[in-house]
């Protein structure tokens, strides 16, 4: 193993992106997750032709980029990976043929595919005061775990899924993978329908938030939703990112409200008081619970569930539903390692999304120096101790494994046996 800096403080340092490809030859033999990797694509042999016929893409070194790969055994694709090093992997969708097969075909269509969600910090610019584009802290992520959360419990509670890989993309975003085979059997239609029920944010126009609107009732997938975010608004809006603190801020909550006269009436109690984010969101409240008992129904009808809307407008997941309606949409792979930051793309534990800190995720260079220290520690105990633990045990990304095995297990269990009947229908006498 190359030299590495020694390190005993706790603060990371920068990485640098030069030395990837020193780093990744040593990645992909020693920690990157192969047999689980192929557990997770071939889904127990439990259906014909489902790793064989699965897309992935590498992207190597200079942005050389190769598409319509396939594989038939998880050594054929470990050696291929070992091989040319990829920068990063996409895992696309599962074809009626070989993809590797295609030129000259004109029937290749996709059969199956991970129902995917891809969410991206940089949706959050125009309401996050603490980053911006790539950069990523504690406070905004706040954001992408409130969407885990709430994209989490609608995937299980009103499609019945119970599959769900969640996984860190290594910079700014989060990704999800429903792997039930409900969920990899959807059409294009059902997979466009899913996403535009779970997308309630309506875009404002450049410059301006994204709106959310009620009618008479709250669906009860919004309320599920209200219920999550409402308890972390004044934390998170309020005081993180203080979005009501400025003139573009008010602007924006402002924005909210269509009718020009209360827009009108909303700004000039404003500034009348304090101009800190909680204050301006008390006077807020307070006006339209002012217009409520006033008994001006009519006037106050169109803006019976404002408060709810506002709220859910500045927390609720800002999908890329190009990403979920697209069948062969490709995706970057977990355990790839991101070209720009080094840091690995980690699954998480969606239920204790919040303490999750994307600014600690290990970066190729401490995952390596860590084995180092491991193996160095540990000399006295011989050889042969050594080799009896997994390199990635001996590292920080074992925690991301494990959840990753988790997935795995639970995921086993459903087609348990049916690998064996497959076989069993195929064999010839």
């Amino acid at each position: 193993m190359p030299e590495l800096e020694d390190s005993t403080t706790k603060t990371k340092a920068e990485f640098d992106p030069n030395i990837l490809q020193d780093l990744l030859p040593l990645y992909y033999k020693r920690l990157f997750p192969h047999k689980q990797f192929y557990r997770w694509m071939s889904y127990g042999r439990s259906e014909s032709s489902v790793f064989s016929n699965r897309e992935f893409s590498f992207t190597l070194q200079n942005d050389v980029y190769i598409r319509f790969q396939s594989f038939e055994t998880q050594q054929e694709l470990e050696r291929e990976i070992c091989s040319k090093v990829p920068v990063k992997i996409d895992i696309g969708a599962v074809y009626n043929i070989r993809p590797k097969d295609h030129r000259g075909s004109v029937s290749m269509q996709p059969v199956q595919r991970e129902l995917v969600f891809d969410i991206d910090m940089t949706d959050y610019d125009d309401i996050r005061t603490c980053c911006n584009e790539a950069n990523v802290c504690q406070l905004c992520w706040k954001f992408m775990s409130i969407a885990c959360r709430v994209l989490d419990e609608a995937l299980r509670e009103d499609f019945g899924f119970e599959h769900l890989l969640w996984v860190f993309s290594g910079r700014r975003g989060i990704h999800c993978w429903v792997s039930d085979k409900s969920a990899r059997h959807l059409d294009t239609a059902a997979r466009s329908a899913i996403a535009q029920y779970l997308n309630v944010l309506i875009s404002g126009g450049e410059g301006t938030t994204s709106r959310v609107i009620i009618h008479d009732e709250m669906h009860h997938s919004v309320k599920r939703a209200y219920r999550i975010v409402a308890p972390l608004f004044e934390e998170i809006c309020l005081v993180d990112q203080n979005i009501f603190g400025t003139p573009e801020g008010v602007k924006k909550l402002l924005a909210q409200v269509q009718d020009q006269t209360m827009r009108a009436e909303l700004e000039k109690r404003f500034k009348a008081g304090p101009s800190d984010s909680k204050n301006v969101w008390q006077e807020f409240v307070a006006y339209f619970e002012e217009l409520r008992t006033s008994g001006n129904i009519n006037r106050y009808r169109r803006y019976k569930f404002i408060v709810e809307e506002v709220t859910l407008a500045f927390t609720y997941p800002r999908l890329d539903i190009n990403v979920t309606k697209g069948f062969n949409h490709l995706l970057k792979s977990p355990f790839c390692v991101h070209p720009k930051t080094g840091k690995v793309c980690i699954p998480f534990n969606p239920n204790i999304a919040s303490k999750f800190d994307p600014t600690d995720v290990p970066t190729i260079t401490d995952l390596l120096k860590e084995v180092n220290a491991f193996d160095e520690k540990n000399t006295v105990e011989g050889e042969e101790n050594r080799s009896k633990i997994k390199d990635y045990k001996k590292t920080s990304m074992f925690k991301g494994t494990v959840i990753f095995e988790e997935f795995l297990r639970k995921l086993e269990q459903t087609f348990k046996g049916k690998a064996a009947a497959l076989s069993d229908m195929k064999m010839e006498f």
